[in-house]
């Protein structure tokens, strides 16, 4: 029992030490905003103006206005939502699912981001089938997706003090049922515990995970190999998510959702 609470003190400091480091954000580099009369104004100011537009069927301005909040370094779940869906009412599909995807990030559980990208995503040309997954794989995936990293994060930190706690009472309880009580309470709130440790970094990596992408082009020719005179394998268009697996130079080789493969030019898809 010595090496159990050894171990859940120290697991417990790591996934603390995770969460200290921002796990329901995505930092974006600041950028010297341009010289316009609205880059003066407040974030507060460029969020009400990009509001009113949005109201007004201003999407267009919307769109910059929301844009000009993320250059000073700032992002949020609600910010990339409202960015979305001016983009998509822009008729920007690939910006919309970029956006959309980034906001999920932060809100996995958000059925509304969810159902516009869903929406979003049925206007892209492609039509691929993804790769069946084991069921109780993507069962798991769902139930980790309920709840943000930080959500899941001090769902773990309370059930590791109920673990101690039942554990400190099994230590100290006179009557043997009370003693049962506890060690077998600990033995569950440390599974419950390690289970939300699981999930918390699970959500955390995938945050970060700078393979998804999504193609920004119109359209764009998957190649045989990072070269323009290359066979053309198929085409892909705006909107599609991929996962980059490799990259050479200016070339980006990258996996769709029915593991196709092939190279296409960096710039013509952009990372979540």
């Amino acid at each position: 029992m010595k090496r159990l609470t050894l171990f859940l003190i120290l697991l417990s400091g790591m996934l603390c030490a995770h969460a200290q480091e921002g796990a329901d954000t995505l930092a974006q580099p600041a950028v010297t905003a341009a010289p316009e009369p609205a880059a003066e104004a407040s974030p507060e100011q460029l969020w009400d103006r990009a509001n009113t537009a949005y109201i007004n069927g201003d999407f267009h301005a919307a769109a910059e206005f929301y844009e000009q909040i993320l250059a000073r370094g700032l992002s949020s779940m609600k910010l990339y939502y409202n960015l979305a869906n001016a983009c998509f009412k822009e008729g920007r599909l690939g910006k919309s699912i970029l956006f959309y995807h980034r906001a999920l990030r932060l809100a996995p559980g958000n059925d509304d981001i969810r159902y516009n990208l869903s929406v979003a995503e049925a206007r892209t040309k492609d039509n691929i089938e993804q790769i069946p997954e084991f069921f109780f794989t993507e069962w798991m995936r769902g139930v980790r997706r309920l709840m943000s990293c930080t959500a899941w994060s001090v769902f773990s930190l309370a059930t590791l003090v109920c673990a101690l706690a039942l554990f400190l009472a099994y230590l100290l309880a006179q009557r043997l049922p009370l003693r049962k009580a506890g060690f077998y309470g600990t033995l569950v709130a440390a599974a419950v515990f390690m289970l939300t440790s699981w999930f918390a970094m699970g959500e955390r990596r995938e945050m970060l995970d700078d393979t998804q992408a999504v193609v920004m082009s119109l359209s764009t020719a998957v190649k045989s190999s990072p070269d323009k005179s290359a066979t053309d394998l198929f085409v892909l268009h705006e909107g599609t998510l991929v996962e980059i697996t490799d990259r050479l130079d200016n070339w980006c080789e990258i996996t769709i959702a029915d593991g196709k493969k092939g190279w296409l030019e960096c710039k013509t898809v952009e990372t979540i």
